[in-house]
């Protein structure tokens, strides 16, 4: 089992796919109970959906489902979000509260420590080369994380997710025009709802290497899986309609963002 999928390009965009990936080792599947089995909160079909969307991106994709360990939390399980509902690091539960090990099956320090070996720190190092090689080429990386999540999930916040959720940590993780860009494109987008920096300001991927004084810049796209999914439950399919349509405006989005990096190429303080 390869935990992690690079395919390099020559933009200074690259795209990290920390949560499509559907391998549990068979000795952590074996302890799943039926619910975990589902492997119900993966961002479905998110690196088909961003396939070929901008040519020459880089991609970074972690293969292991994320009830292995998580891939977008901090390694130390700092919450992200404190005060607020989220899983953890090795997580216990599914995004409804559920518990997805059999009883007594749950990883102790030793096995989570292990996971961390095999899988998260896998990630993140393919990941940081990729940013290292990216930034040499052109003086500045520009991280694009890509996820998905049911539109409702009231374990984790209240109401319906708006389509398209910008998390750039209050402005902290990219030049303040990386943001505008993106809440440009989407805010003008038919059809479609935003929010910059509501219930998902970036994980921990999007906070640990976005340091825009150092020239790389780093963004989060939550997608509501409404606006791409024939159903928010299994299998999880594309809806031709929907994601074609999406994949036109997430072109857009990437191009231009592409487009302010090539013109801010070498400058680190931008």
């Amino acid at each position: 089992m390869t935990p992690v999928e690079t395919v390099q390009g020559d933009s200074p965009v690259i795209l990290g796919l920390p949560h499509t990936g559907l391998d549990v080792p068979k000795d952590v599947w074996e302890s799943f109970n039926e619910t975990g089995r589902a492997l119900a909160d993966a961002d479905w079909n998110i690196h088909k959906l961003y396939d070929g969307v901008l040519p020459g991106a880089t991609t970074v994709r972690a293969t292991f489902h994320r009830y292995v360990i998580d891939a977008n939390r901090d390694p130390s399980d700092k919450s992200l979000y404190p005060g607020q509902n989220t899983t953890t690091l090795c997580p216990l539960i599914d995004f409804n509260d559920t518990p997805i090990y059999r009883e007594g099956r749950e990883p102790d320090e030793a096995e989570i420590k292990r996971r961390k070996r095999l899988f998260h720190a896998p990630y993140h190092t393919a990941l940081a080369a990729e940013i290292k090689r990216v930034h040499s080429l052109h003086g500045l990386a520009l991280l694009y994380d890509c996820h998905s999540i049911r539109s409702v999930v009231p374990f984790l916040f209240e109401g319906t997710l708006p389509d398209f959720n910008i998390g750039t940590d209050g402005g902290a993780t990219c030049n303040a025009e990386v943001e505008r860009i993106a809440r440009e494109v989407c805010e003008a987008a038919s059809g479609y709802s935003t929010t910059v920096n509501g219930r998902f300001r970036g994980g921990w991927t999007t906070r640990h290497y976005g340091r825009p004084d150092d020239g790389v810049h780093a963004i989060q796209m939550e997608l509501a899986q409404k606006s791409h999914l024939a159903a928010e439950a299994p299998p999880f399919d594309l809806d031709p309609v929907k994601s074609e349509r999406l994949r036109m405006l997430l072109a857009d989005i990437l191009t231009s963002l592409e487009q302010w990096a090539l013109n801010h190429a070498g400058a680190n303080n931008e």
